[in-house]
């Protein structure tokens, strides 16, 4: 639903309810893109995700919808993500071209054992709090 043309606009509010805090000002437009993630070698995983977005400022935003909970859920949820932001360079292209990345994943079941919070905004910090880059991060909604 979130990854239809027609549902754009549902896509661009949830978007902006979920990153509100990311956000210097609200989205206005997102292109909706190939859900798959090229491979660069033949050996590479596939990843396909259920909706994959581009916005005006080259924001990039993946969706997931997982109905079950395992063992290695937060790691694949971390692979993706990376996979997404890794795709964004080219042969040539300088680090300072990234740009910031979002996962959002909603959950049917808590993603942490014994934890009680519905939603998780995860970012790159050290254990200060200090942020390494302003880059997005995942969020987890279940």
């Amino acid at each position: 639903m979130l990854g239809s043309e027609e549902n754009r606009n549902l896509l661009i509010h949830f978007l902006n309810a979920f990153l509100a805090q990311d956000l210097a000002e609200p989205l206005v437009w997102v292109d909706i893109l190939n859900p798959y993630n090229d491979k660069e070698f033949l050996s590479d995983k596939l990843s396909i995700v259920d909706v994959k977005a581009r916005d005006s400022q080259d924001r990039l935003y993946q969706i997931e919808i997982q109905l079950t909970s395992y063992a290695h859920l937060p790691s694949r949820i971390i692979y993706n993500w990376a996979d997404i932001y890794s795709q964004q360079l080219k042969s040539g292209q300088e680090y300072h071209e990234l740009r910031p990345t979002y996962s959002i994943w909603l959950l049917a079941e808590n993603l942490l054992v014994d934890d009680n919070v519905y939603v998780h905004h995860y970012k790159m910090r050290d254990e200060q709090g200090q942020t390494l880059t302003p880059h997005g991060g995942i969020g987890c909604w279940s």
